[in-house]
């Protein structure tokens, strides 16, 4: 058996007080101090002032940065950003493999998201643009990143409303598990190669907040790649991934045999609602939500 760790690629704004000149003094002051933030490089930069033009590459930023209040910040995106709506209409920049330099370059962002994995950071630095790296694995990566983007942006004070919501969220959503399927354990798949989200993942913390055991270990990495002999072995009592993935499963050599599979025990997702499952930024709670959702179901049809 082969296994291969391969890492993956998910509200609120400052209350101002102007009761007095003092004050108001004081929030000109630090309005006029430089911003800085540290990213996934682990290096500090520096902004003389918060950006007001930003490029996103990485969906889950674009999400991130919007739920902060920054959507009107946004100059363009990578193509598979979409969420919120309004991000479609923004010029979009290619892809991880295809980032069009020139269209960035021409729109004169003030700095560039991207994920610490881009291969056109270099370049763009050599052409002089600010580029900030993040990318969440885990739920601290995901509140850690919403506090970089929130400082970038002149509002420091967002981030923790927003991450507190979210944690009401999956809260909300642990509580509508069917006690039944407590402790059962669950095979996510990320994708058909196959690729899991193991226990140490976002996804799988997320699983572990519902009352979820996970059948790929901490062990092997966030989102490895496994052998498909490992899932066979492992008889997960419960089988989740995007719905064109389930309806494929069972033609795999040897997967027919998953009693989850033969016993329906499956939640297939739709593209759409799949999308919010894999992005580690402010829908935690909501996937978390659409996790729950399938699991009463499951349970209405085990009574």
């Amino acid at each position: 058996m082969t296994l291969r760790r391969v890492p993956i690629w998910l509200l609120a704004a400052i209350l101002w007080c102007a009761a007095s000149p003092l004050v108001t003094a004081s929030a000109a002051s630090a309005a006029a101090l430089p911003i800085v933030i540290q990213d996934d490089r682990g290096s500090p930069q520096t902004f003389a002032a918060a950006p007001q033009r930003i490029v996103s590459l990485l969906p889950s930023l674009t999400e991130s940065l919007c739920a902060l209040g920054g959507c009107d910040r946004l100059v363009g995106t990578d193509r598979y950003s979409n969420s919120p709506r309004t991000v479609a209409n923004l010029p979009k920049l290619g892809g991880i493999e295809d980032v069009n330099l020139e269209r960035i370059v021409a729109l004169k962002p003030d700095v560039v998201l991207a994920a610490p994995s881009a291969r056109v950071v270099e370049r763009l630095e050599a052409l002089g643009l600010k580029v900030v790296l993040l990318e969440s694995k885990t739920h601290a990566d995901v509140q850690r990143s919403l506090k970089v983007l929130a400082t970038m942006l002149g509002t420091p004070g967002a981030a923790e409303p927003l991450w507190i919501a979210i944690q009401q969220q999956v809260e909300r959503a642990a509580a509508r598990v069917p006690t039944a399927l407590r402790g059962q354990r669950v095979y996510f798949e990320v994708d058909a190669t196959p690729y899991a989200a193991g226990e140490g993942s976002f996804i799988g913390e997320t699983l572990a907040r519902l009352g979820l055991a996970n059948a790929v270990p901490a062990a092997l990495g966030p989102f490895p790649q496994l052998n498909p002999e490992f899932v066979v072995r492992a008889q997960p009592d419960i089988v989740m991934a995007v719905q064109r993935g389930i309806d494929e499963m069972p033609r795999r050599p040897g997967w027919a045999q998953l009693n989850a599979l033969r016993d329906h025990r499956v939640c297939g997702f739709s593209n759409e609602r799949y999308e919010v499952l894999v992005r580690p930024g402010p829908r935690l709670g909501e996937a978390a939500q659409q996790l729950a959702d399938c699991l009463l179901a499951l349970g209405a049809t085990t009574k």
